[in-house]
């Protein structure tokens, strides 16, 4: 796994440039995926130390992306934050309880993010 490398799914170019120069920013690796199957091949080959997957793809959903990530043991315990024009305040909330999932609205507040991507990274190291 390379150190603060971060898998973004999304199939929105504009959406991809502003979660990679937000994240690049921040001092994060980003490598970029435009469909669930290639975050999948990526997700398995590089293993990112978090991925932030869009819900709305145009071959196979971010849900179905998660959940042949979750029971693949290579990468199983990647986080993953959905960031989704789908997804309301309340699963947002909600999402904060969960230890690799969480979910955020589009559009999103970068710091948000940010915090949310710490969240994860830093667990153990505060």
């Amino acid at each position: 796994m390379k150190t603060n490398e971060i898998l973004v799914v999304d199939d929105d170019i504009i959406s991809q440039n502003m979660l990679r120069t937000s994240l690049s920013g921040a001092g994060y690796s980003v490598i970029i995926a435009y469909t669930g199957m290639e975050a999948i091949k990526l997700a398995r080959e590089r293993l990112p130390n978090l991925i932030v997957l869009d819900i709305m793809m145009p071959d196979i959903d971010g849900g179905e992306v998660a959940e042949i990530l979750r029971k693949d043991p290579k990468t199983m315990a990647i986080p993953i934050i959905f960031i989704s024009s789908l997804v309301s305040e309340h699963e947002e909330k909600a999402g904060r309880h969960k230890d690799i999932v969480s979910f955020l609205a589009k559009p999103y507040n970068r710091e948000k993010l940010l915090n949310e991507i710490r969240r994860y990274l830093y667990k153990d190291n505060p």
